[in-house]
C-alpha cells in the first residue's frame, strides 16, 4: 500500500528509493574525470577526438531526453508509469559500460567512443527521467521532498565514495597499481554488478503513487505552459550554468593532479576526499534548508566554491597533500549540489498541475536533464578544446612548458566558481517559498476534491 503523500516516508522507502542513485552518481565522476584522460593519454586518441566524441553523444542523447520524458508521462502499465522504464534500462547499460569501461583497446577509435558513449547515455536517460521524477511523486511536502533528494544523493555519494576506495584497496592489498586504466577497469566491474541489483531492488520495494492518469495534454500546448513558468525558468538557468562548471571543472582535474601536482596516482585519493566530505555535508544542508529555505541554501552551497576553489592557484609540483584540505572544504557544498535543485524542481511541477492541470513530472525532468547533458558536454569539449589551443600534450604530463602547466592550474581553480557565482545570482529572490508552496498545495487539493465530487456525481 502507498504511503499518504502528507506523511513522513520512512527510512526503509527512503533507502530503497534512493539504492538506483548509486549506478548514476558512480559511473558520472568517472565518464568526466578518467574517460578523457584514459581514452587520451592511454588509449591514443587526440583530446580533441575525445572531447568532440563526448560533445556529440550528449547531443545525440538530447534528443531523446524530451522523448522518454513525453512517453514515461503517457505510459500505462499494471506495474506503474517509472518502474517499466528503468528496468528496460538495464540490459542496455550493463553492454555500453563493458564496452565504454573495458574496452579492447585493439578496437578503439573516435567511432567506437562516440558510438557506445551514445549507446550509454541513452540508457541513461531511460533511468534517469523516469527515476528522478518518481521522487515528485513520493511526497507532495515541500521539506520532505528535500529528505528524498538528500537520502537518493547520500546513498549514491556513497556508492561513488565505496568505488574510489575500491582502487586503494585493490593497491594496497593485492598490489594491483592504482593507474587510470586500473581505475577504470575496476569501476566498471563495479557498475556491471551494482546496476542490475540496486534498479531492481528499487522497483521491487517501492510502490508507484496510484491514480495518476496518464497526460493528455498536447505537447506544444504543454511546452507553451512551461515556458511560462517564471520559476522554472530561472531554475533551469541556474541549474545549465552550475553544470557547465562542473563539466568544466571534472575534465581538467586529471590534468591538474597530473600534470600540475604530478601525481600520477592522487587522483583517486583526492575525489575519495571530496565525496567523503560531500556525504557529510549532505545532511547539513537538508537541515538548513528546511529553516532557510531551499534556494537559499543551495545559494550557501554554490558559493563556497568562489571562496575557497581558487585557492588550487597556490598549488604546484609536489603539492599533493595540501590540495586535500581544499577538497574537505569544497566537497562539504559539492556533495549536496543537486540535491536541493531537484528538490526544487518537484515544486516547480505543482505550479504546472495547477495551470495544465495534469502531472507531467517526467517532461519537466527530460527538459531538465536535457539542460544538464548540454551543459556536461560543453563543459568537456570547452576544457579540453582550451587545453589543445594552449598546447598541453596529455601525455608530457608535468614535463609540459610552464606557460601550459599554469594554463591548466587556471582552467582547474577557475573553471567552476565564476558559473557558480553566477548561478547564485540568477536564483538569488526565488519566488517559490514554502509559504507559497503551501497555499499551491491547498489550491491543488480543493480541485481534486471538486474534480471527486464531480465525478460522483456523473
Amino acid at each position: 500500500m502507498a504511503e499518504r503523500q502528507d506523511q513522513r516516508l520512512s527510512r526503509r522507502t527512503l533507502f530503497f528509493y534512493g539504492l538506483s542513485d548509486m549506478p548514476i552518481q558512480v559511473a558520472g565522476v568517472p565518464l568526466s574525470a578518467f574517460i578523457p584522460i584514459y581514452y587520451g593519454a592511454d588509449l591514443g586518441l587526440s583530446l580533441a577526438a575525445v572531447g568532440t566524441a563526448l560533445l556529440i553523444s550528449r547531443v545525440i542523447d538530447g534528443i531523446s531526453d524530451p522523448i522518454i520524458g513525453y512517453l514515461s508521462d503517457r505510459t500505462d502499465t499494471p506495474w506503474g508509469r517509472r518502474k517499466v522504464w528503468m528496468l528496460a534500462s538495464v540490459p542496455l547499460m550493463m553492454l555500453a559500460i563493458y564496452k565504454v569501461f573495458l574496452p579492447d583497446a585493439q578496437v578503439v577509435s573516435f567511432t567506437y567512443l562516440l558510438f557506445w558513449m551514445t549507446v550509454f547515455w541513452i540508457s541513461w536517460t531511460m533511468l534517469i527521467i523516469p527515476y528522478y521524477a518518481w521522487a515528485a511523486e513520493i511526497s507532495d511536502d515541500y521539506n520532505e521532498r528535500s529528505r528524498i533528494t538528500g537520502w537518493r544523493t547520500w546513498l549514491g555519494v556513497a556508492a561513488n565514495v565505496l568505488s574510489k576506495l575500491a582502487p586503494i584497496v585493490a593497491a594496497a592489498w593485492f598490489a594491483f597499481p592504482s593507474t587510470v586504466p586500473n581505475t577504470v577497469y575496476l569501476i566498471g566491474v563495479m557498475m556491471l554488478f551494482i546496476v542490475p541489483i540496486t534498479i531492481v531492488l528499487t522497483a521491487w520495494q517501492v510502490p508507484e503513487r496510484k491514480g495518476l492518469e496518464p497526460v493528455r495534454i498536447p505537447i506544444l500546448q504543454g511546452l507553451g505552459i512551461m515556458l511560462k513558468n517564471g520559476p522554472f525558468r530561472r531554475l533551469a538557468a541556474a541549474l545549465l550554468v552550475t553544470f557547465v562548471g562542473v563539466a568544466f571543472s571534472s575534465t581538467a582535474i586529471g590534468f591538474y593532479v597530473s600534470g600540475v601536482l604530478d601525481h600520477e596516482t592522487g587522483l583517486i585519493l583526492m575525489l575519495l576526499v571530496y565525496f567523503i566530505s560531500g556525504l557529510c555535508g549532505i545532511p547539513f544542508w537538508v537541515w538548513l534548508s528546511a529553516r532557510i529555505g531551499k534556494h537559499k541554501a543551495w545559494m550557501c552551497i554554490l558559493l563556497t566554491f568562489p571562496v575557497f576553489h581558487p585557492l588550487y592557484l597556490l598549488l604546484g609540483e609536489g603539492d599533493f597533500y595540501w590540495m586535500l584540505p581544499i577538497a574537505v572544504l569544497t566537497g562539504f557544498g559539492g556533495g549536496a549540489l543537486t540535491v536541493l535543485p531537484n528538490s526544487m524542481l518537484a515544486d516547480v511541477i505543482d505550479l504546472d498541475k495547477m495551470r495544465s492541470g495534469e502531472d507531467r513530472a517526467a517532461w519537466f525532468f527530460a527538459v531538465f536533464s536535457f539542460l544538464m547533458k548540454i551543459a556536461l558536454s560543453v563543459g568537456p569539449w570547452l576544457a579540453l578544446s582550451i587545453l589543445a589551443w594552449i598546447g598541453y600534450d596529455a601525455q608530457l604530463g608535468p614535463d609540459n612548458p610552464s606557460a601550459q602547466i599554469w594554463g591548466v592550474k587556471a582552467l582547474y581553480a577557475l573553471g567552476a566558481p565564476i558559473p557558480f557565482a553566477l548561478a547564485a545570482l540568477i536564483i538569488y529572490n526565488y519566488p517559490i517559498t514554502e509559504e507559497r508552496h503551501e497555499r499551491m498545495r491547498g489550491a491543488l487539493k480543493r480541485r481534486n476534491a471538486r474534480r471527486a465530487v464531480a465525478g460522483a456525481a456523473e
